[in-house]
């Protein structure tokens, strides 16, 4: 007898709804390794990111998370749950802000509600989803948002 077979994926166009909360688990807990890697693959100089001596003197008294990297890791979280599989493009990100910073050592967890639908007029088959990204740490504190703009697909007929 063959067993059934399911593969993880993402929604398709059809599959998602407005106004409903996409809780994204497991959360990510970033390690100075992280933030160290992310920021200097990306030529970002940043003393708050690298020099704990110049970050000791600042408001915060300790480095900061790359706001780059917190920006990337809160969408790479809802990619299994949303997209995997089913995005065809990302169209833009708009309304990006980090209300609270993140520390070496903080977990992020990712929230997704899906705010505008609608069918692609120039790509048949897809869709365009529109998303509002929320991250909160450990202590449930907003230390990122994003609207990110999706070109997916439509289920296969």
């Amino acid at each position: 007898m063959t067993a059934r077979k399911i593969v993880q994926r993402g929604l398709w166009f059809e599959e998602f709804e407005t106004g409903v909360v996409y809780a994204h688990r497991p959360g990510r807990t970033i390690t100075e390794a992280d933030n160290v890697l992310f920021t200097t693959l990306t030529m970002n100089a940043q003393a708050l990111h690298l020099d704990a001596a110049f970050a000791a003197g600042t408001q915060f008294g300790e480095r900061l998370v790359n706001s780059m990297f917190t920006l990337s890791t809160l969408v790479g979280l809802s990619v299994a749950q949303l997209t995997q599989g089913t995005i065809v493009a990302n169209l833009g990100f708009s309304e990006i802000a980090f209300p609270k910073p993140l520390f070496h050592g903080d977990t992020l967890y990712a929230e997704t509600v899906v705010t505008d639908l609608r069918e692609s007029r120039s790509r048949p088959g897809e869709g365009i989803v529109t998303f509002e990204h929320t991250g909160r740490n450990q202590h449930g504190d907003v230390v990122a948002t994003a609207v990110r703009k999706t070109l997916v697909r439509k289920k296969p007929a």
